[in-house]
């Protein structure tokens, strides 16, 4: 009898959870873009992390913040950012390459780089509760300027109207100095597992990996370096600990005794979750930051590479048991064409592989595309791009991509310097391109581009009427193959053309939801 009435009690029980399920599931809903389906809806909710953006006294950086507007998203809500907790700088220099005004600055020693940190619940003070940058309206861009190297890591939270999609740019100039030039980067999403092939520990190069913590609770995060013989020794065996709302910075030639020009970095998450982004800093062509890479996979496309470009290197790595054999192809305005010279890269398992690709694109835009040559063995790879040449020489870094699925954000355009190049690898394909108002006054405008198969397009933007300060571009796809998309912004700093080269993948604007229906045949006996 007992059993009989605890299964009705059951049954009354399951059906009631599953009917609010069905009752509470957001109605289909016409795509807002090309790709969506009536099981995708805007999401409700958005995190993003920022790292601190320089050291150097002399650097100047712009924040700017922006979300779509969204058919069916949810009424109210808030967009944010708010300034994480100090690092306990238990893992870099007490003086760090950035802070340098000249390259003749002396260095002081580093701690040693297996020394822990304090108790995280105590060595950082928790974030200041007043936002830093708040969005107002989504379609229109904020944007907050600040100087000095005092600034530090944000946390960023958006809900309602303001989440899907919601986006934030970190562009830094620094006009002179070690790793002088123009830093680019979109503020990231908390995960367990980066790559950034193209780090380095060679002498003249200053890599700091950013671990920022969204959560409350302390995060425990594994940094692993390869180089072309393998896994290098690290001098942190038990992980670095990310104190809660807080913020790391590690200098990578503090792991390793072995300094070396090219080399995989590998940031996994024990515990908790993070956002991780490596800043990388030369003595004599500049910097930028390394975002992380597309996940490993068989084929991959390395797309904006400038027109100008003097040198292009290509650093890949093959995270599994199997040796990796690649075919290069550039795909250019005209069509792919295989670089005379560079045809094919070999990458042993579990070794970073690198090519100088020199002048690679001869004038014109280009993305760099990856396919298997034999089996589909997982890599990922990255490029690092320079222009100029002697002391004018600066330097960005392009990561494999993800395609565009839904749509695409890029923030911080201006009516010059602006350089969008869009990728059809396989199949040709349709893009609809818009600009937004300025974040001080303008009216956006929309276009469309066709794209031809095996083609980089560097298109010609629709720049807002009346455009004041800078605006957000807002790529969606409308038909044909998968595309994928780089934004490049260049800046003219003391004679140097300062740019910055930044992937472009989707903006995460709408989330699959499961439709729930009623099963009672669980309960049977």
């Amino acid at each position: 009898m007992n059993r009989t009435m605890s299964l009705i009690a059951g049954a009354v029980a399951l059906a009631a959870v599953t009917g609010v399920a069905v009752l509470t599931a957001p109605e289909p809903q016409t795509a807002v873009t090309a790709g969506a389906t009536a099981a995708e809806q805007p999401v409700e909710r958005t995190k993003l992390l920022c790292p601190s953006p320089s050291r150097a006294d002399i650097a100047d950086t712009v924040h700017t913040a922006f979300t779509p507007v969204t058919e069916g998203a949810a009424e109210g809500g808030t967009a944010e950012l708010l300034a994480a907790a100090a690092s306990s700088s238990a893992y870099e220099g007490d003086e760090d390459a950035d802070d340098q005004a000249d390259a003749g600055a002396e260095e002081t020693e580093r701690p040693d780089a297996s020394e822990e940190p304090e108790d995280p619940d105590t060595a950082a003070q928790k974030p200041s509760g007043k936002p830093v940058l708040k969005l107002k309206e989504p379609g229109t861009p904020v944007a907050r300027e600040t100087s000095g190297g005092e600034e530090p890591a944000l946390l960023g939270t958006a809900d309602g109207r303001f989440a899907p999609g919601w986006t934030v740019q970190q562009t830094t100039s620094v006009a002179v100095g070690t790793g002088r030039g123009l830093h680019g980067t979109a503020c990231g999403v908390p995960d367990t597992d980066f790559w950034f092939p193209g780090a380095s520990t060679a002498e003249f190069r200053t890599d700091y990996v950013h671990l920022t913590n969204p959560d409350d609770s302390a995060a425990v995060v594994d940094i692993e370096l390869f180089g072309p013989e393998g896994q290098l020794e690290t001098s942190i065996p038990d992980g670095i600990t990310v104190p809660p709302l807080g913020t790391e910075r590690v200098l990578l030639s503090t792991l390793t005794d072995q300094p070396l020009p090219d080399v995989t970095a590998h940031v996994s998450v024990r515990s908790g979750r993070v956002g991780a982004q490596v800043q990388a800093l030369d003595t004599g062509s500049g910097g930028d930051w390394i975002a992380p890479a597309a996940e490993p996979a068989g084929s991959l496309v390395l797309p904006g590479i400038p027109e100008d470009a003097t040198s292009v290197r290509l650093i890949a790595y093959a995270p599994g048991d199997s040796d990796a054999d690649l075919a290069l192809r550039l795909a250019s305005p005209s069509g792919a064409i295989t670089p005379a010279g560079h045809e094919s890269l070999h990458v042993k398992a579990g070794m970073t592989a690198s090519m100088d690709l020199k002048d690679v694109t001869r004038g014109e835009p280009g993305s760099l595309l990856l396919t298997p040559t034999g089996r589909d063995i997982p890599v990922v790879a990255g490029l690092q791009v320079v222009r100029g040449k002697g002391t004018k020489q600066e330097t960005a870094f392009i990561p494999a991509a993800a395609p565009v699925t839904t749509r695409a954000t890029a923030l911080g355009n201006t009516a010059k310097g602006t350089t969008l190049s869009l990728v059809a690898p396989t199949a040709d394909a349709k893009v609809k391109v818009t600009s937004s108002a300025g974040t001080d006054g303008g009216k956006g405008t929309s276009k469309t581009y066709e794209l031809k198969r095996g083609t980089t397009t560097a298109v010609e933007l629709p720049v807002p009427s009346g455009l004041e300060g800078t605006y957000a571009l807002v790529i969606e796809p409308v038909s044909g193959g998968p595309v994928y998309a780089a934004r490049t912004l260049t800046r003219n700093l003391g004679g140097i053309a300062g740019f910055t080269v930044q992937t472009l993948p989707d903006d995460r604007g709408r989330v699959a939801v499961p439709t729930a229906e009623q099963d009672l045949t669980v309960l049977q006996d």
